[in-house]
């Protein structure tokens, strides 16, 4: 279930009696590793009360589409952007009736329609209700347009009627969900992923370094398994909370500074089909580095520097000598310019997409959780908004699938 663990679930709950289950569904949820925010319909609160789901959830419940606490009164769009997967649970035949025919009357139904997220229904009716022609055509619309159904199961109803119209159970559900996220459009391809800064020494308790956390290497690493790769994850130092949300069987390698991530990675990338280098490598390091502390004894000190190894460009270089180079992303973190220097980046590393950000603005790049990236590749390029780090890594690794595939 690795798959769930930081996702951001909004959980729907449509009125009927099989909402009793919805609070087990969001508890299983975070049980599974994923954040639960709930939005339930005023049906729904007949029966369950939203202080059950706030409890579960460890999240206020949302419940209103026009809500003055919201920002700007916005909320569903504040819950669409938020949602990594939406999941209706239970889906009524109501609730599945207004999604078909696109009706946005309430906070559920507006954030579906607000939200490009996968969105999944749990289905849960009357068996009569299930079987009606009305129903199975907008089940029909629902899944042409990509919504996923699970369920409904079939047994004893609260009617005392036997037959399909069930809403699944818990535990299966939150497998399915989990489901949502393996997407296996990488199966079958090595890819190697370079995360976190480096840190190039000064003396025995010094070093240069830079802000990168390493979140954005990392989701990325999680979002190319969950695509069904095999990754290996070449990682600067970074917290121990970092390290902890990446899937176990990732092959991690510990280095330290940018000579050590150019070795860890040269003498690997000939297995890869795909490099990805969103580590933020210190391009100079001190051309000496002093046995022991240096002593605070003048006014001030000067320091010769000199060029790393440009780990992205002799990566992308391999192809030119005739070796089988991957298919190569590089990252450029930017505080002007943006677009001009990342385009002559890509141009010349001869990259095969370079992926670029703002840095050193509120609430974006290093430390934060959220980022935006604008994409380029050879004639064209396009814009991931803002969002958080996992959502926008699992965009960037469906981009990347799919150029990867053009370019063979």
């Amino acid at each position: 279930m690795n798959s769930l663990v930081n996702k951001h679930i909004l959980l729907g709950v449509t009125g009927g009696i099989a909402a009793y289950k919805s609070a087990d569904l969001a508890r299983r949820l975070r049980d599974a590793g994923a954040q639960v925010r709930v939005v339930m319909t005023r049906g729904a609160t007949e029966f369950i009360t939203p202080l059950t789901m706030q409890a579960v959830s460890g999240n206020p419940v949302h419940l209103h589409l026009l809500d003055p606490q919201a920002e700007a009164g916005m909320g569903h769009i504040a819950l669409a952007r938020w949602a990594d997967a939406v999941l209706v649970a239970p889906a009524s035949a109501n609730f599945m009736a207004k999604l078909a025919h696109g009706l946005a009357d309430d906070l559920l139904s507006t954030v579906c329609l607000a939200c490009d997220a996968p969105i999944a229904l749990a289905p849960a009716m009357n068996r009569q209700m299930w079987a009606h022609p009305a129903t199975q055509a907008n089940r029909h619309t629902l899944e042409a347009r990509g919504v996923r159904l699970f369920g409904p199961g079939e047994g004893e109803q609260a009617c005392g009627e036997v037959g399909l119209g069930r809403m699944t159970e818990p535990q299966h559900l939150v497998e399915m969900t989990a489901g949502l996220f393996e997407i296996g459009s990488l199966s079958g391809k090595q890819v190697m992923v370079t995360a976190g800064p480096t840190r190039e020494a000064l003396d025995a308790v010094r070093y240069i370094s830079n802000r990168s956390s390493g979140k954005m290497g990392y989701a990325i690493a999680a979002a190319a398994v969950e695509a069904g790769a095999t990754v290996t994850l070449v990682s600067g130092p970074v917290t121990a909370s970092i390290v902890a949300g990446i899937p176990a069987h990732v092959s991690r390698i510990d280095v330290e500074s940018a000579a050590q991530m150019y070795e860890a990675v040269m003498s690997r990338v000939s297995q890869c089909d795909i490099f990805i280098g969103a580590a933020a490598v210190a391009d100079y390091r001190p051309q000496r580095v002093a046995a022991s502390k240096i002593k605070k004894t003048h006014a001030d000190i000067n320091l010769a520097l000199e060029r790393t190894p440009d780990i992205l460009a002799s990566v992308a270089a391999l192809r030119s000598t005739g070796q089988d180079a991957p298919f190569t992303v590089g990252f450029a973190a930017e505080t002007d310019d943006l677009e001009a220097h990342a385009q002559a980046k890509r141009a010349a590393k001869a990259l095969d997409m370079i992926a670029a950000n703002w840095v050193g603005q509120p609430g974006t790049g290093f430390d934060s959780d959220e980022n935006a990236l604008t994409l380029f590749w050879e004639g064209g390029g396009m814009q991931l908004p803002q969002s958080s780090k996992e959502k926008l890594a699992r965009q960037l690794i469906a981009i990347i699938a799919e150029r990867v595939h053009v370019r063979n």
